[in-house]
């Protein structure tokens, strides 16, 4: 026998698991703490059961929801490559960065673990941020705007560290001028026309 007629099973396993995801990120950005699973669950289009059998406790709905939309940060890198040249690109994913965290009540405590190597987290979701950066960091090297001797995992630190000192929503701002001290640090200004990365427009205030 094959394992045909399980098959329907597992795609609507997944199909539940990713609308629950995508229920779970809208429901923490708009409510944060006070957000409930049955609310999750009402928004998703399935049962309490169903959210409970694929997520037992809470924690690990919010830590599945910060793993998904991590995913989808770390995704944006080709698209951001194909538009704008490799400095400009990551300048602009930082950013990114920084509009997911303004959005995210609580997600300081959960960007902290990356700081401290935290296992909670998963390396899977360090990976998958160091692996963007990387695609980032290869392509500058590569047309000669970023330095090539700065790690990815450093660039992941450093950036953590701006959410967290400056990820509030009246912080954002200052998050920026960071952000543009970061890309001062990584970006070969010899190779930018002689001057410094462009800033974000608005950022100072």
């Amino acid at each position: 026998m094959t394992d045909t007629p399980d098959r329907p099973a597992r795609a609507d396993a997944r199909a539940n698991e990713d609308k629950l995801l995508v229920a779970a990120a809208a429901a923490f950005a708009r409510d944060g703490a006070d957000a409930t699973l049955k609310q999750i669950a009402k928004d998703a289009g399935v049962g309490i059961g169903t959210l409970y059998r694929r997520f037992p406790t809470r924690e690990q709905l919010v830590d599945a929801t910060y793993r998904y939309e991590t995913s989808r940060l770390a995704a944006e890198a080709p698209g951001l490559l194909h538009e704008l040249p490799a400095h400009l690109a990551l300048r602009a994913w930082m950013s990114h960065v920084l509009d997911y965290i303004a959005t995210k009540h609580g997600m300081a405590d959960t960007l902290s673990t990356l700081l401290r190597g935290d296992e909670r987290l998963g390396s899977r979701t360090r990976d998958q941020l160091t692996g963007a950066i990387e695609e980032f960091r290869l392509a500058g090297v590569a047309q000669g705007v970023i330095r090539a001797d700065v790690p990815s995992p450093d660039i992941l630190m450093a950036l953590a560290g701006v959410t967290l000192a400056g990820g509030a929503p009246g912080q954002r701002a200052q998050a920026e001028r960071l952000l543009d001290l970061l890309m001062d640090g990584i970006t070969r200004p010899d190779r930018l026309g002689g001057g410094s990365p462009p800033r974000i427009s608005g950022a100072r205030s």
